[in-house]
């Protein structure tokens, strides 16, 4: 079974943050330089939320608000729904179809050591799949003991 600690032990422990008061503005800034859907929101080591481009979406640009002006605090998701380092990507798959979430970050002895996304997931089981497939051929072409 794959774990949340074996795809970060893939992609690496890079934690991309932004802090409460910083500008909307500039946290999609950041997410548009690192080609990526969300930013964690910490105040120093502890986690205080985390911006998607789909709160931006609902609610800056939907509520009229303007990101130069409007702060990280106003719109982040404050109830942030973590995983810890030993939980499976199947129930980590099925956390985020249930609450319609693309970013989970990792929360090991109350610290972010990373964040997943869905498509992390999929590469993962992706893989999966593949050597699972490839043990099968092996198998059925007799290249194992029976």
């Amino acid at each position: 079974m794959m774990i949340v600690r074996d795809i970060l032990k893939n992609k690496g422990y890079d934690i991309h943050s932004i802090s409460a008061d910083q500008t909307v503005f500039e946290a999609i800034a950041k997410m548009d330089e690192l080609d990526i859907g969300a930013l964690v929101v910490m105040d120093g080591s502890q986690l205080m939320g985390i911006l998607s481009e789909r709160d931006y979406r609902s609610k800056v640009i939907l509520k009229g608000r303007t990101s130069k002006e409007t702060k990280v605090s106003t719109i982040m998701t404050g109830d942030v729904i973590c995983v810890g380092p030993q939980d499976s990507v199947e129930s980590c798959m099925s956390i985020m179809t249930d609450k319609k979430i693309r970013h989970l970050p990792v929360l090991e002895n109350n610290s972010v050591r990373g964040v997943i996304s869905i498509g992390d997931l999929v590469k993962a089981i992706i893989s999966k799949q593949k050597g699972e497939i490839s043990h099968l051929r092996h198998y059925i072409q007799g290249e194992y003991p029976r």
